[in-house]
């Protein structure tokens, strides 16, 4: 059995210890198939929760670039109702952002009851990149860390569950993938120097994730890392992990859902004998 990697803050992180080519026990092919069983039951999970209303999800995507991030996200939309999923990339903040705390933009894409935001990178940017190249100073990104904290436990207690996922690749496997990306004219509008730039932050970045991930993770909200140099292998582990976040609940929503059903077909029948 495959499984995300789970970090829950209970001690140091490192990185460097988990191999971003392992893929377990499992190859490709029964990797695939078992995807596919796994998708039919995440989009039934997904719906009943979108009926019932009462919890929402939060899905936040962390990686280096050439992550996987835009194929996972692909990956998981094709296993979804669209009308209740919504898919957020954050970028360089826009000036009316920046006049505002770090998690202003962030808390208006938090869903709704009953639908799922994914986040194309997130406040852990604000953790990340501004550190590694001092956009702020270390007195004001260190405080971060518990500001992130205190806004997820705010989330989760009013019912969003949260799946956080950083994907694992190694420097060969990036720069692999950034060849790729030259090499395909289809990928062209993903090019850019700064790619190529950020890797001389290589370690720095480490470090980075590696104090974001054991920082921000507890035992009720922690990190999943997903070994991600294996595209198919990435896609499966996060889907397994989604599925057995949701499982808990379905009885619960088939229940309310139960009830719902219950109410309005009484008030259908009471419009009936009018």
């Amino acid at each position: 059995m495959a499984h995300a990697i789970e970090v829950d803050g209970s001690s140091k992180f490192s990185l460097q210890k988990i191999d971003p080519s392992d893929h377990g026990k499992i190859e490709k092919e029964e990797a695939e198939e078992r995807l596919v069983e796994l998708g039919k039951k995440f989009y039934d999970l997904m719906d009943l929760m979108f009926a019932s209303g009462s919890e929402s999800l939060l899905i936040v995507l962390q990686g280096r670039d050439t992550s996987g991030k835009d194929g996972l996200i692909r990956d998981i939309m094709g296993h979804v109702n669209a009308q209740s999923v919504h898919a957020i990339p954050f970028k360089v903040p826009t000036e009316d952002e920046a006049a505002h705390d770090f998690l202003w933009r962030i808390h208006k894409e938090v869903p709704s009851k009953g639908h799922t935001s994914i986040f194309n990178r997130s406040h852990y940017e604000d953790v990340l990149v501004v550190r590694v190249h001092g956009l702020v100073p270390k007195s004001v990104w260190s405080e971060r860390y518990k500001q992130i904290n205190q806004f997820e436990e705010l989330v989760q207690s009013n019912g969003t569950i949260i799946q956080k996922f950083y994907l694992h690749i190694s420097k060969d496997e990036q720069e692999e993938r950034l060849r790729a990306r030259e090499a395909d004219p289809a990928k062209a509008w993903k090019l850019a120097v700064g790619d190529w730039k950020e890797r001389e932050f290589w370690d720095d970045y480490t470090e980075a994730y590696e104090d974001a991930i054991s920082k921000c993770a507890t035992k009720d909200n922690p990190w999943y890392v997903v070994p991600a140099n294996h595209k198919w292998y990435r896609s499966f582990v996060v889907m397994e992990q989604l599925v057995k976040a949701l499982s808990p609940f379905e009885d619960r929503w088939q229940e309310e859902l139960k009830a719902k059903r219950e109410v309005a077909m009484k008030e259908i029948e009471a419009f009936r004998t009018k």
